[in-house]
């Protein structure tokens, strides 16, 4: 251990709501508010000593109504000091792991002490919208068509296939075929009902409750995710069609289209130890990756790979990996990318793998998922006595991002 090792001392997340679910109107902006007030409130820890806060969202159709700088609008909305520094990112799905590697930099070069990490998305928020050429400047007269960005999420209007079409076809030349990732999904459903019965997902560790007005009558108070399903059967989701032409990839062994948002306070060890607050785990080292579009569900792997490469490590001293499940597909081609296409090697690692479930039963709030890995895996560390594991997660267009963490 060294005073300059990066320390993560607070890490919290709201529930995960479904598209049609209570948290369906509830702006994401108020979703990240909330997060900030509770990862903060957790460790005493004053706003004025946080030097930078990093925020992951990337559906600015969303909060398009509220303009820009969504960063500086949360971090005044929870009650930070007006010198706070703020930055949002919007690196799609790997925006809040984004922020923890910026703010790891900041720590590890002595610019900053103290960085918030965090993100927040609600994607059933999202509005119809109309096109500057239709309606600012389209017909004066006559109805106006509007555009749904989720649909297909917006890449085809670029000329990109849409991402669950590349992720089908590039799991069958991995040989992961559409049986496996219906099976890894029912599996993830599993798994997160395991865990929620040993009572890991509770409210004051990894989960905070949060409280949704209703137009009449008492608030909800929201306390558990709302996606995972029990009892999935087997032949209604192997019946299901796989969705924008896509060869594998249905709405069964993909993750819903979620609200939720999720902050972590790291700073460094001497600083952790000067304000008398007990480390929950080192961050060993960050890594950024990218590659060829099409082949999205290859980037976890990348990035992993270049950070073990850098750290001299290999996957096989990581006693848990979590990989977001973009898809079924995404966690499937990584993890056999990671086993060198090693049949035992593959199994034993999807054995260690999202063992509490993933965002196919969670849910993947884009720009919250990225701190939402990092702190399930931290953890389960936690509950296990300790151990090293790394996390990471692939965004769209092919871009991705790992985290290697020790407790």
């Amino acid at each position: 251990m060294s005073e300059n090792d990066v320390v993560i001392v607070s890490a919290v997340r709201t529930p995960f709501g479904k598209f049609d679910g209570i948290l369906k109107t509830t702006p994401s902006f108020d979703l990240g508010i909330e997060a900030l007030k509770e990862v903060t409130k957790r460790i005493n820890l004053d706003p004025k000593d946080a030097d930078e806060v990093y925020y992951g969202t990337c559906i600015p159709a969303e909060y398009a109504i509220l303009t820009n700088v969504p960063a500086r609008q949360i971090t005044l909305g929870a009650g930070f000091p007006e010198e706070n520094i703020s930055l949002t990112i919007d690196r799609a799905c790997c925006s809040s792991m984004t922020a923890l590697r910026l703010g790891y930099r900041a720590i590890k070069s002595g610019d900053a002490d103290v960085v918030i990490a965090s993100g927040a998305e609600n994607m059933g928020n999202v509005p119809l919208i109309a096109s500057a050429e239709k309606a600012r400047w389209g017909n004066r007269l006559g109805p106006i068509a509007l555009e749904d960005v989720l649909f297909e999420l917006g890449y085809g209007r670029r000329g990109f296939a849409p991402v669950a079409t590349d992720a089908g076809h590039v799991s069958l030349e991995y040989g992961v075929s559409r049986e496996k990732q219906d099976e890894w999904a029912i599996r993830s459903h599993k798994k997160w009902f395991d865990a929620y019965k040993d009572g890991k997902f509770k409210i004051g560790e990894e989960l905070m409750a949060i409280e949704v007005p209703q137009r009449k009558g008492a608030p909800i108070i929201m306390e558990k995710d709302e996606s995972p399903r029990e009892n999935l059967s087997p032949e209604k989701i192997a019946a299901l069609k796989p969705v924008y032409g896509s060869p594998t990839v249905t709405a069964a062994n993909a993750p819903g289209m979620n609200s939720g948002a999720s902050a972590m306070v790291i700073m460094s060890r001497k600083k952790a130890e000067s304000m008398g607050l007990k480390p929950m785990a080192t961050i060993e080292a960050c890594q950024a990756a990218a590659g060829t579009p099409k082949y999205m569900a290859c980037v976890p792997a990348q990035a992993i790979g270049k950070m073990l490469d850098k750290t001299g490590l290999t996957i096989d001293n990581m006693d848990l990996i979590e990989i977001n499940e973009a898809f079924a597909a995404v966690t499937l081609v990584s993890l056999k990318m990671l086993a060198e296409d090693n049949p035992a090697k593959w199994q034993e690692l999807q054995d260690r793998t999202n063992v509490n479930g993933g965002a196919i039963a969670i849910g993947h709030p884009v720009g919250a998922s990225g701190a939402r890995i990092t702190m399930t895996l931290m953890y389960e560390l936690m509950r296990r006595g300790g151990g090293r594991g790394v996390a990471a997660i692939c965004g769209g267009l092919s871009q991705g991002e790992a985290i290697m963490i020790t407790v």
